[in-house]
């Protein structure tokens, strides 16, 4: 009996990102993946076409110069070698989704060449995932099997929006040997392309898609190995699918072989929800059934000196050094540091409340209220229209008392700056919170107190702690307006004469 004594896994990882310029690859029909699906509505079904994607006779594609920068800016964030000369490239494709029948893409000149990321892994330990290539090629329709609210049909019907979109594919070598270490690096990837800027990647609209290569070494009892074929499982849409499918296929090939010492065949897979199991689409294409040649229409891309210094110079520090930074020189936490350090703008706008003189964790404190707010308006915290000069103020009026110390006070004043223009002051003062630091009143409202209340003063003077909090609620029932950290101040040293 067949018995698998010990296995390795080993899976690499072809990640589709969809871009997100404002047109498509190669023509300037508007690109849907723009949009981020929080305020924007998709577009009708086939409205976002013109001829180029349908196919039309005469037509003939242009660059997208932004699309190709943004595959270098990601290329160079990977660590990749830019190619100083790349091409384009024909690929069969024989499906409705793409009329002309073929697809424009990168074969043996990839814009992106060999380059290498460093993560953390499950358990927090450095490793590295060697990058194989990166190209740049336009995506397909979509084809749908069922109608529009679930309704089935007898035939497919297709949608064209998403053809021609400008696709990035980064092709990672098998360095992967666990499930998690595969959605961690998803999850890395998609900090990395929306921290850019080259995409939303917002995995619920297919803006990032994973297909994840596996296949695995056995051992068997006699300690001899057994190498079973490559499988991928196509078009994957969340980190937890992704992690399930691995798992799922990994269990699959070392049964199958356990069962009859099948080692399989190079195979396409897919994924299906409701068995939670991977599934048998067909027998691998190789290379030479896509017939690749040079497109004719297309002139080479040239990558200059001075084209790639510019094209560096955007890309400033990356996540992973963001959040390395917060938390050993700001000494945030994992958490805090990896919210933070996730977006762009986010991290910037910290950044910059700090160098005004916001104390860290006061500034970090402002930062999860913007963020609260930015959940409950569902809109990035960069479109709430808070700047850092704002921040710097309220924190500031926090410490010197004009402002309670409190997220709910915070919060009121933040959300009256982003329905007004005006000062943050003019703002906490128009809804009645800027409080007094003139101890007059103060001084006053304890005496009345201290007369009235003679059993927690007695309660507090024998050593109940507990007291003091209801003595600074009845000192600031007396009037508005009043500091409670000068409240206790005051307290405690007529209570300790």
């Amino acid at each position: 009996m067949r018995k698998c004594v010990s296995h390795k896994v080993l899976v690499g990882l072809e990640i589709h990102v969809q871009l997100s310029t404002k047109s498509k690859m190669f023509t300037s029909a508007a690109n849907t993946s723009a949009s981020n699906g929080v305020v924007d509505t998709p577009p009708e079904p086939n409205t976002c076409v013109d001829p180029v994607i349908l196919g039309l006779p005469g037509v003939l594609p242009v660059i997208n110069k932004r699309a190709v920068e943004s595959a270098i800016m990601t290329g160079l964030a990977l660590g990749c070698e830019i190619a100083k000369f790349t091409k384009w490239d024909r690929k069969s494709y024989y499906y409705p989704d793409l009329p002309k029948n073929y697809q424009i893409s990168q074969y043996d000149l990839p814009l992106c060449g060999a380059g290498t990321f460093v993560m953390a892994d499950e358990f927090g330990k450095e490793m590295t995932i060697r990058i194989r290539r990166a190209h740049l090629e336009e995506d397909a329709g979509k084809l749908l099997h069922e109608a529009p609210g679930g309704y089935p049909i007898d035939y497919s019907i297709v949608d064209l929006n998403r053809a021609g979109t400008p696709l990035l594919e980064v092709v990672t070598e098998p360095d992967m040997t666990t499930a998690k270490q595969v959605a961690i690096f998803g999850q890395e990837l998609q900090k990395l392309v929306q921290f850019l800027g080259v995409s939303h990647g917002q995995m619920q609209l297919g803006q990032m898609r994973f297909e994840p290569n596996i296949n695995v070494h056995i051992t068997d009892q006699d300690g001899k190995i057994h190498k079973t074929a490559i499988t991928e499982v196509k078009n994957l849409n969340s980190f937890s699918v992704l992690e399930k499918a691995v798992d799922c296929e990994v269990k699959r090939q070392i049964e199958t072989w356990e069962a009859a010492g099948d080692l399989g065949k190079k195979s396409t897979y897919g994924w299906d929800e409701t068995t939670q199991s991977t599934y048998l689409q067909r027998e691998k294409e190789e290379a030479h059934d896509y017939r690749y040649f040079p497109d004719p229409d297309l002139v080479p891309v040239t990558v200059s000196d001075a084209w790639l210094s510019e094209i560096r110079s955007r890309i400033g520090e990356l996540p992973a050094a963001r959040r390395k930074r917060y938390a050993q020189a700001l000494g945030l936490t994992e958490v805090e540091a990896t919210i933070l350090a996730s977006d762009r703008a986010t991290g910037d706008l910290f950044d910059r409340t700090l160098e005004l003189g916001t104390p860290t964790r006061r500034a970090t404190a402002l930062m999860e209220t913007l963020r609260e707010m930015s959940n409950d308006v569902n809109r990035p915290i960069s479109h709430l229209n808070v700047s850092a000069d704002q921040l710097a103020e309220l924190a500031k009026l926090v410490e010197c008392g004009k402002l309670a110390a409190s997220k709910e006070i915070s919060k009121k004043v933040l959300n009256e700056l982003t329905k007004n223009a005006t000062t943050v002051e003019a703002a906490a003062t128009a809804l009645g919170l800027i409080q007094s630091t003139d101890t007059g009143p103060v001084d006053t409202a304890i005496d009345a107190m201290i007369a009235q209340n003679p059993q927690p003063l007695q309660d507090y003077r024998a050593g109940k702690a507990s007291a003091l909090g209801a003595l600074v609620g009845m000192v600031m029932k007396q009037g508005k307006g009043m500091n409670a950290k000068i409240v206790q101040e005051r307290l405690k040293a007529k209570l300790t004469v």
